[in-house]
This record gives structure tokens, C-alpha cells and sequence, in this order.
């Protein structure tokens, strides 16, 4: 048994790091050898995501007893709305409008990461979902961080086309400091199962590479 929410943080994010070949993806941008259009596929992909991923933060507020998950995951449904007005830049730069924007039809394994988060918000104890979470943040960060990169270097595209990525690349240390402090207090309350938790970002991580490479295959 982890004895702090810091330590079982660590633990987990150390355990669950993706190693670098597992994401086909982003290396694929990063060298240029990916598509233009590609920018289009991630922003129509996304468009589902974080509508639904806004509705699962907001349920997940809702469901949470201690004060500093219902504000962690509250500030990441805020962000989800602010990020939501930058993918028509990101989709006009992989070359699709404000109509193949809306007729795209999204694919299953870019679609699972945000069914499981619904299953979740549904189904999950808010604490070892902010632990599953929290897993994914170092490797989401990073990915973003790359691409953004790459988009400028690489495509030549600017900071309008770049904005989703950017905002995501952008470490928010306060709310790892909300996480510790939401999964401290479900552990002291007895709602923080270790093993669950672990269950949760394991998924998370795999459902996120299905999610990067399920476009690496198109």
C-alpha cells in the first residue's frame, strides 16, 4: 500500500511511461513524413473528443465528495472548452473546412479513449480516476509538445494552426497539486483503491496509443 497520493502519483507514472516506440505517430510527424492532412484527421478526431471529454469532466465534478477533485476536474472541463475554439485552425491546416469538419466520420480505436472516460465518469470512483489521469498527463504533454514542434519546423505552420497543441504542451502544475490533494483525501476516506487506480491509467495509456496510431495507419 502507497502511503502518500505523491508517491502512488510517481509510482504510476513511472510504471505506465510509454516507451518510445509505441506511439507510431508522432515520430512520423516529427520527421515530416507524414501528410499535410494528417493536422486534419487529429483536429476532426478531436472535435469528438473534447466534447465528450467536457461532459465527462463536468459529471465527474459533480459525483465528487472532497472539494479538491470536484475543482480538478472542473479546471481540466475548462480547459476542454478553451481548447475546443482552436481546432478549426488546426483542421483548416490539414485542409478540411468548416463542412468536412462536420461530415468527417470518426474512427473506433480514436474513439475508445474518450467512450472509456464516459464509462468512467459514469462508473469510476473520482479519485482512481484522477490517478488514471494524472498517468496519462506526462505522455499527453510530451506528444504535444512534439507535434507542435514539428508542425512549425517541419510543415511551416503557424502559431493559429499550432494553438491545440500548444495549450497542451503546457505543463499546469496546480493541477497536480489538486491531484494530490483530491487522491490524499479519498485515500484517507478509504474511496482510493490502488489497484483500480493503476487498472485506470494502464487503460488510459492504451487507449491513447490506439488513439495515435489508429490515424499512423490511415
Amino acid at each position: 500500500m502507497t502511503e502518500s497520493a505523491r508517491d502512488l502519483l510517481a509510482a504510476v507514472r513511472a510504471e505506465l511511461a510509454p516507451g518510445d516506440s509505441e506511439n507510431r505517430l508522432v515520430p512520423l510527424i516529427e520527421r515530416g513524413d507524414a501528410p499535410l492532412s494528417v493536422f486534419g484527421t487529429l483536429a476532426a478526431e478531436e472535435s469528438h473528443i473534447v466534447r465528450s471529454d467536457w461532459r465527462s469532466l463536468h459529471l465527474l465534478a459533480s459525483r465528487s465528495e472532497e472539494p479538491a477533485a470536484r475543482e480538478f476536474f472542473a479546471g481540466l472541463a475548462q480547459g476542454e472548452g478553451l481548447v475546443l475554439a482552436k481546432l478549426p485552425a488546426l483542421a483548416a491546416a490539414g485542409g478540411l473546412d468548416e463542412a468536412a469538419l462536420r461530415a468527417y466520420e470518426p474512427k473506433a480505436g480514436c474513439q475508445a479513449y474518450p467512450a472509456f472516460f464516459a464509462w468512467l465518469a459514469l462508473n469510476g470512483e473520482p479519485a482512481d480516476v484522477i490517478v488514471g489521469i494524472v498517468a496519462n498527463f506526462a505522455a499527453w504533454g510530451d506528444y504535444c509538445a512534439r507535434i507542435a514542434a514539428a508542425m512549425r519546423d517541419r510543415y511551416g505552420l503557424g502559431d493559429d494552426a499550432c494553438g491545440f497543441f500548444d495549450f497542451f504542451a503546457t505543463p499546469v502544475p496546480e493541477l497536480v497539486e489538486l491531484a494530490e490533494q483530491a487522491v490524499q483525501a479519498g485515500m484517507a476516506a478509504g474511496r482510493c483503491d490502488e489497484r483500480t487506480a493503476r487498472r485506470y491509467g494502464r487503460l488510459f495509456q492504451a487507449y491513447e496509443l490506439m488513439f495515435w496510431n489508429s490515424i499512423a495507419e490511415i
